[in-house]
């Protein structure tokens, strides 16, 4: 008996390739794989202007999908929507003021990255200050606290002798 199982040659020959066949369709594959994945591409704006018009709207408005990215720099499905709405908007002849409180009044304040300061939304802009004051005056009572309490409340080996005998 043969150690090639008596497999015809060229079955043999075939075997011994496979390998290297499989790299080479490893390596195609991973060569076209990023012309598959690219975008294509925006066409070109028939008016520059609404184009600019629409970005600094855009700029303005918060991304409900992403909501730490405006609308005109997320890649969020609900932000093309919007963008196209906006164009649709600009088209209609809508000012940039329209198109904001027209967001405003569906999405509500949220919708505008830079919120303003009115009774709704003044958790919004005092609500970090409150926490950073809270977290430091809460750091500052439990720091006077331990350095009232006596120095043998520390004392890892009263600890471990504790544990030691049994005792607590």
């Amino acid at each position: 008996m043969s150690d090639h199982l008596d497999l015809p040659t060229n079955l043999w020959r075939l075997i011994r390739r496979v390998p290297a066949l499989l790299a080479s369709v490893f390596v195609a594959v991973s060569l076209l794989a990023p012309a598959v994945q690219a975008a294509e591409a925006q066409p070109a704006v028939a008016d520059p202007e609404l184009e600019r018009r629409m970005l600094e709207i855009t700029s303005e408005l918060r991304c409900l999908v992403c909501q730490n990215q405006t609308v005109a720099g997320s890649s969020a499905g609900l932000a093309d929507d919007l963008r196209e709405q906006v164009r649709e908007m600009l088209h209609k002849g809508a000012s940039n003021e329209e198109i904001i409180s027209f967001m405003t009044a569906r999405y509500g304040d949220f919708v505008l990255y830079r919120p303003p300061v009115k009774t709704t939304t003044v958790l919004l802009w005092a609500g970090p200050t409150v926490l950073m004051i809270g977290g430091v005056a809460m750091l500052i009572v439990v720091l006077r606290r331990r350095s009232r309490m006596p120095a043998e409340a520390f004392d890892p080996d009263e600890d471990e002798d504790s544990a030691a005998t049994g005792r607590t």
